[in-house]
């Protein structure tokens, strides 16, 4: 035992405990093209055989944010690994990638080996449902960067799509339908807004509120986000899909613009999907205008899906057959900017 690096506040031999409890997980992740084994100093993957004929990599990265949080106050660590998957596979799956390998990292500042297999047992769920393999990582120990009880994630995948195939949103035109598919919740972005929403109106994380009926606020915040990669890929294996946007930061304003090749815009209808609970009490106790609720968060949609109004019925029936409940809520404009027809028209 190395009693000079623990004496400085790093447990070497709790590094190895960690690696020994997450092996299972990192295995139960494990896909066709997948080389070596856990441990290795660099993960492997045989692309060449999976058959692609001209093969284009798409690469993501991301974090989880301060929804970690909340992880923290409520001693809760098997969901954020998801969302850290989650954030990185749906961002290459909306140029039409399909996620093949992951990696993750995680930086503690006391190394409790329990805690960290249940952040990777999540990061290896992640993986599992975006069919992807978790092929290394990095656990680190950084007494004084952390207090002890508090960590950081961060992930990177990496997926690929056949040249001919890429969705590069240049097929995007005025009049295209957009489609939603839902989200489980706020997903990992607004965080910030959300934590000053509860302690300025100091709200509990272990209580129910009428917006959010049958679980607590705590609970309703720390849902995964939702990964789209298995009923997307069933769409893309029949629709001619011309652009998919990812509702991460930013919410409706910023993402879906970003599937507009040519200055277009597009025109939302409130009203075609349900929005969460959890939105309405943010709104209510944060005193959030309506309308900007938009502009941060996904408010209920995680992924906008364009395609040729031939194609709109086609890609419903496709979704709904792969378990998606998907709606109308749009169309593609021809003037810049997101104009949301609002429900209540007081509240613009």
């Amino acid at each position: 035992m190395a009693k000079s690096y623990e004496a400085s506040g790093v447990n070497l031999e709790a590094g190895y405990e960690v690696v020994s409890r997450i092996k299972k997980h990192v295995a139960s992740t494990n896909r066709p093209g997948v080389m070596g084994n856990i441990g290795a100093f660099g993960g492997m993957f045989d692309l060449g055989s999976l058959g692609y004929r001209h093969p284009i990599l798409v690469s993501g990265t991301d974090g989880v944010g301060t929804k970690l949080k909340l992880a923290f106050e409520l001693d809760r660590h098997d969901t954020i690994g998801i969302d850290a998957v989650a954030m990185c596979v749906n961002d290459v799956l909306a140029q039409g990638a399909r996620p093949l390998v992951f990696l993750d990292y995680v930086a503690v500042g006391k190394n409790h080996p329990a805690v960290v297999e249940a952040i990777v047992s999540g990061v290896a769920e992640g993986c599992r449902q975006a069919e992807c393999a978790l092929v290394g990582g990095e656990t680190a120990e950084m007494p004084g960067m952390y207090s002890d009880g508090e960590y950081d994630i961060a992930g990177f995948t990496v997926g690929a799509v056949e040249k001919d195939r890429l969705i590069d949103c240049s097929k995007v035109a005025v009049d295209d339908i957009l489609i939603a598919l839902h989200s489980s919740g706020v997903h990992s972005n607004g965080f910030s807004l959300v934590r000053k929403v509860i302690a300025d109106a100091g709200l509990d994380l272990n209580k129910e509120y009428e917006e959010i009926p049958g679980r607590t606020l705590g609970e309703a915040l720390l849902e995964p986000t939702r990964i789209y990669v298995k009923p997307v890929h069933k769409l893309l294996e029949e629709v001619d899909v011309h652009g998919i946007a990812h509702i991460t930061g930013g919410g409706f304003d910023e993402n879906i613009p970003r599937i507009f090749p040519n200055g277009q815009g597009a025109v939302i209808n409130e009203g075609t999907w349900e929005i969460p609970g959890v939105f309405r009490l943010i709104e209510k106790y944060g005193n959030i205008p309506h309308r900007e609720m938009f502009n941060i968060f996904n408010m209920g949609v995680g992924m906008v899906i364009a395609v040729d109004p031939e194609d709109a019925e086609k890609t419903l029936e496709v979704l709904r057959a792969a378990g998606e409940k998907p709606v109308v809520i749009g169309r593609v404009a021809d003037v810049a900017g997101i104009d949301i027809i609002l429900l209540d028209e007081d509240k613009k």
